[in-house]
């Protein structure tokens, strides 16, 4: 399993918990942004596109922890940027740990084995390594050769130190299906915890446009890439029903903006992770204030037409577990 069991049975009982509160609206993971600097400049990354008085801006602890107080979910997503460029980047992931919230830190790795010495692990701590090929592929990716061959090599001292270690692919257009799938072999060969994946969003500040996946496109580059999937030794950290839904089933699924939350620098961005249309100064006033019929694929809302990113999807998935009879959420959560 991409997770391990107490990991998905205590989110399972706070997803539980939110259902027989009636609460429509609640956060599956925190997405958090401390920093938006970077080490590397992704082709496909809107993340790092601003001013250097922006990516000189980072979050405080006591402003990432309140970030987590406020909105109360049960995981959260480290990203950036470059979290491990954070000054306080341990000092955030320890008072995460000590409130017992599963923390998973995404990272290129260029750092990581370098900074492994300030973190001791845990089963609250993910080193969520982004990978986007086999070695040539992810380089391309990435625009600086050199990163695959310092990202595997950082896994494998994660892993000898007794870290939990997954990866994150993004997949765009024109790549090989074979190469992604060797990728996930290599992957698993190396012992890696769990492995998620998405397609790319549509950026409106990525410098290559190019590179984004129509709907169709999608589907069409999925359903090769994770055909047979089960009869591999790929452990997805996803819902199984997302991974169909890459595949061009469950059809009804629109996406659920409010599932994952983002808190960064900004503020809390309005509707989602991918959209940055204001910002809340509170996680309520975000709720409260966010035109949320505008957003999703049913909305018409062009911005929304192709997207099918696990930030927007994956809790809808994890949703429809719980309308399906016998269905185990525990297995939704563990992939």
């Amino acid at each position: 399993m991409g997770v391990h069991f107490q990991q998905s049975a205590s989110v399972a009982a706070y997803v539980l918990k939110q259902r027989l509160l009636r609460r429509e609206k609640y956060p599956l993971v925190l997405m958090l942004e401390p920093l938006l600097r970077c080490n590397l400049e992704c082709g496909g990354c809107g993340k790092i596109q601003y001013p250097d008085e922006v990516l000189d801006k980072r979050l405080t602890p006591e402003e990432c922890w309140g970030a987590l107080d406020e909105c109360g979910a049960p995981m959260v997503s480290i990203a950036g940027g470059e979290p491990l460029i954070h000054k306080e980047i341990d000092v955030i992931v320890r008072g995460f740990v000590e409130r017992k919230k599963y923390v998973y830190l995404c990272t290129n790795a260029i750092l990581l084995e370098k900074k492994l010495s300030l973190f001791k692990p845990s089963q609250y701590l993910t080193f969520n390594v982004h990978m986007d090929g086999p070695e040539e592929m992810h380089d391309e990716r990435v625009c600086r050769e050199g990163t695959y061959k310092k990202a595997v090599a950082a896994i494998k001292a994660a892993k000898a130190l007794g870290f939990r270690v997954n990866t994150n692919t993004t997949v765009f257009r024109g790549e090989d299906p074979a190469q992604i799938r060797r990728m996930f072999d290599d992957m698993a060969a190396l012992g890696v915890d769990g492995m998620t994946v998405s397609p790319g969003y549509s950026y409106e500040k990525a410098p290559q446009q190019e590179l984004f996946l129509q709907r169709e496109e999608t589907i069409a580059l999925f359903q090769e890439v994770l055909k047979d999937h089960k009869k591999h030794a790929w452990n997805f950290n996803q819902s199984p029903f997302f991974l169909e839904f890459l595949q061009g089933q469950h059809e009804d699924y629109d996406c659920t903006p409010w599932g994952m939350p983002l808190r960064s620098v900004f503020g809390w961005q309005r509707p989602c992770y991918l959209l940055q249309e204001g910002y809340a100064r509170t996680y309520k006033e975000l709720l409260a204030t966010t035109d949320w019929a505008a957003y999703g694929r049913k909305s018409g809302n062009p911005k929304c037409a192709n997207c099918m990113v696990h930030c927007g999807y994956e809790a809808t998935a994890v949703n429809d577990h719980f309308k399906r009879p016998g269905a185990s959420l525990v297995s939704a959560l563990s992939g």
